[in-house]
């Protein structure tokens, strides 16, 4: 009877290393569970953040007829310049972070020569609504107040004038040297 024990051990570990196998490959799903460790801890996935973020207010800066260099200075230079096509700019922005919804925009300036010929951008967000788009926080709808009120200002203590420094001789040795040409 030991040379039938012997024969089934082979078959034992080839089952175990297979139901090992699926069990490893049953973790890989793209399921919501996926992205928690023991279904409690969620990982730290680090923002991905490439190319120019182009919003409305720039895009409206830009005008037919610019030069490559001008429209560099308000967009920023582009992801995408292609040997190829030489008047031709791809502007392409992407933002992959974590808990906010993954955004992609393609911005093309086509230019003939050196002057801008046209700007072709899809629907783009204003910078507000961009920033609201990647904040993690809710915005609470009431914007800051940056400045001081009169009856503020007034309430601020006033500077000191600096006493009047007293004139002094200068210490230390007096160097002279000599001429920088020969006269």
């Amino acid at each position: 009877m030991p040379g039938r024990n012997r024969s089934r051990r082979p078959v034992a570990a080839a089952t175990i290393a297979a139901m090992a196998a699926i069990v490893l490959a049953s973790g890989c799903s793209s399921t919501p569970m996926a992205d928690r460790f023991l279904g409690v801890v969620t990982p730290f996935r680090i923002d991905i953040v490439q190319g120019n973020v182009v919003t409305a207010e720039r895009a409206a800066l830009v005008k037919p007829g610019m030069t490559r260099e001008q429209v560099r200075d308000i967009l920023g230079s582009p992801m995408l310049t292609d040997v190829f096509h030489a008047d031709r700019w791809d502007y392409v922005f992407t933002i992959v972070r974590q808990g906010t919804e993954p955004q992609r925009r393609t911005v093309v300036a086509h230019f003939e020569g050196d002057a801008l010929k046209r700007l072709d951008a899809p629907a783009l967000p204003s910078e507000r609504e961009f920033v609201a788009s990647i904040s993690r926080t809710k915005p609470s709808g009431k914007a800051p107040r940056l400045e001081l009120s009169d009856d503020e200002r007034r309430a601020l203590p006033r500077p000191v004038a600096p006493a009047p420094a007293a004139q002094s001789e200068p210490a230390g040795a007096l160097r002279t040297y000599p001429p920088l040409e020969p006269s």
